[in-house]
């Protein structure tokens, strides 16, 4: 019997894992934006007192799990889609193990990790919430999740330069870049997942390019390219390439959306029961309240 895809797998995940695997050899090149996003998304720890001890970096890509024992967590673990990959961040640790292991299938026992860090590294998952509930079963409880994702805007020029130029060449347009999220949905679905003290916040990090080719090498060499199972296979016209990157600006943004939350716990401060409040909204605001049905005056 042959098997039926799944019409929600937007990625083909195969072909991630593959060309991750070959990115293993070239990430050094893009070290510098991972960095810089590993930065801006570890920042956070700053403003907690929580000191963890069990720390796993989702693929990190070689950027969190050295940062992580910089800050002296004492046991990390670097798991990535490609077994490479997995053993690149841990060379560039010794302290850390590597694992090679699927987001959408995480090989943890729950309640493995008091820390657990995704870096750029969630935004090729086609079940982001069924993903996010199994981060928070593997951490402890008062266990810390913290991940950024592409949003909504990352790569915008190049997306509407390659969609003008295909339907000026072949009077259509085809998924060549890969949908993002945007901000509004993540706090809900680190709601949805059992997260408790959601946060859901932006950063943004400029990038300049001095050419099309190099935006298009940076991609490869992180093993970014499209990956869009209703992506076009075919060769593309002649003049399809240079007609887009004569529109493309070279100015742009990696529009950092970042999720915060925390795994339920009993010491942590819970929201008031509806109706236990001991003061009126009109008394703290020196009005007069008027309730439903009554005429004022």
């Amino acid at each position: 019997m042959e098997a039926v895809e799944n019409p929600l797998d937007i990625f083909d995940r195969a072909l991630v894992a593959r060309r991750r695997e070959r990115a293993a050899a070239t990430i050094g090149q893009v070290a510098p934006v991972l960095d810089a996003a590993a930065v801006c998304l570890l920042d956070r720890l700053e403003d907690t007192t929580h000191r963890f001890s069990r720390a796993l970096d989702l693929g990190g890509r070689g950027a969190v799990a050295p940062a992580l024992r910089a800050r002296g967590i004492p046991f990390v673990v670097s798991m990535d889609l490609s077994p490479a990959m997995a053993r690149r961040a841990q060379g560039l640790d010794n302290g850390s193990l590597a694992v090679a292991g699927d987001e959408e299938w995480l090989p943890f026992a729950p309640g493995s990790f008091d820390l657990i860090v995704a870096s750029l590294s969630l935004h090729w998952v086609n079940d982001l919430p069924g993903a996010l509930i199994q981060i928070r079963q593997a951490l402890a409880p008062d266990g810390l999740f913290l991940a950024s994702l592409p949003g909504l805007g990352t790569l915008q020029g190049l997306r509407e330069a390659l969609n003008a130029a295909e339907a000026e060449t072949r009077g259509g347009v085809s998924p060549r870049v890969s949908p993002f999220p945007e901000l509004r949905d993540l706090a809900g679905l680190l709601q949805r997942a059992g997260f408790t003290i959601p946060v859901a916040d932006q950063e943004r990090l400029p990038m300049i390019y001095r050419s099309p080719m190099g935006l298009v090498a940076d991609l490869r060499a992180a093993g970014e390219s499209n990956a869009v199972r209703a992506r076009d296979s075919r060769t593309p016209p002649r003049g399809f390439f240079p007609l887009a990157f004569s529109r493309l600006d070279l100015e742009m943004e990696l529009r950092l959306l970042v999720m915060t939350g925390w795994s339920p716990h009993e010491s942590q401060q819970q929201p008031a029961r509806r109706g236990s409040a001991n003061a009126s909204l009109a008394a703290a605001l020196g009005t007069i309240e008027i309730k439903t049905g009554e005429k004022p005056g």
